[in-house]
């Protein structure tokens, strides 16, 4: 019998041994396997820093807040129902996008979606009522800052009502983002944004969060107070001291896990009053000058709020403890 045949006669007389003795080595790499990835990952550590006060979306971009008990947090913002933060934008004819900057009073306008009807209403104004899916008007392409995005027009109706409303004497329409348009990507502003981040019509970032405490702190400051609405977060939290969400680089609400990436550098339009539309061009932002300029990569803007990523998406309750991850 030649040595082959000499190895064929021994594995089939012992072939159970030879099985087993395979199997228990392929289980026994595994388990190491399996050690040393627990050995290597770092554990995750959670320590409660807040709770959640507050939830906002704003459906139109520089119209009225829409405060809410729960709400899903998705990649691209908060969304309830079929209202979505920052999923509507007022533009020139040409595109270009109008906010409150240029126009304070449309912090007055209130959008909302019942019925499969979009609804609008401001003061002084009847409220309009128009489609929510018009499929067959025009989408456009339409700049936020220095970013090019597109829109769904919602029509002559909806610009009418928004020209007559702001007094313009220049034409105004309102565009809807659709998932399958052109969105923005932060990263082409701020690096530090991560390169797959795609949000609608925000200034920068799907979450902006910021808590009671660093307001009040502004408040004692000021010879007028003001309220969160000045800053348009997405998400309000208490039971912190001021200033602590700067600090907040991983943090977790429920399910939700967001990612600190930089914080949100106030301009102009925080000096707009959300309950009168009037704009005074300095407080509060010049008190904040006198002592937020603390983020080098805003030189010229002071911060208040910080700017989250959606690391993983859920459901946000309101009076839900944060807690924030370190390993």
């Amino acid at each position: 019998m030649d040595f082959k045949g000499v190895l064929v006669k021994i594995f089939t007389r012992n072939r159970e041994v030879v099985l087993c003795a395979a199997g228990t080595a392929v289980a026994l790499l595994g388990l190491g396997l399996v050690y040393k990835y627990n050995v290597t990952r770092p554990e995750k550590k959670f320590t409660r820093v807040g709770v959640v006060t507050q939830l906002l979306l704003h459906p139109m971009k520089s119209g009225k807040a829409v405060l809410v008990e729960t709400a899903e947090c998705l990649r691209m913002g908060l969304k309830y129902g079929e209202l979505r933060d920052r999923h509507w934008l007022v533009i020139t004819e040409d595109g270009h996008m109008v906010t409150g900057r240029q126009q304070p009073r449309l912090v007055l306008v209130s959008l909302s979606c019942e019925g499969g009807q979009l609804c609008l209403n401001g003061p002084q104004m009847e409220e309009l009522r128009v489609p929510l899916q018009q499929s067959n008007n025009a989408v456009v392409d339409c700049r936020v800052f220095s970013i090019d995005v597109q829109g769904r027009d919602c029509g002559d109706d909806v610009s009418n009502w928004l020209t007559r409303y702001l007094e313009s004497d220049k034409t105004v329409r309102l565009v809807h983002y659709e998932p399958h348009l052109k969105a923005q990507r932060p990263s082409e502003k701020e690096p530090l944004f991560p390169k797959d981040e795609k949000v609608a019509y925000p200034d920068a970032a799907p979450i902006m969060l910021m808590s009671e405490a660093s307001v009040r702190d502004l408040n004692t400051r000021l010879d007028k107070d003001v309220s969160v609405f000045q800053f348009r977060p997405s998400i309000v939290v208490n039971d912190c001291e001021a200033f602590t969400e700067d600090t907040w680089d991983h943090i977790q609400i429920g399910q939700v896990e967001l990612k600190r990436v930089v914080g949100c550098g106030r301009c102009l339009f925080t000096t707009v009053d959300p309950e009168t539309g009037i704009i005074t061009r300095k407080e509060p932002l010049d008190t904040l000058k006198t002592y937020r300029l603390t983020d080098p990569k805003q030189k010229t803007a002071p911060i208040l709020g910080q700017y989250y990523s959606v690391k993983k998406t859920g459901v946000l309750h309101v009076g839900e403890p944060i807690y924030k991850i370190t390993y």
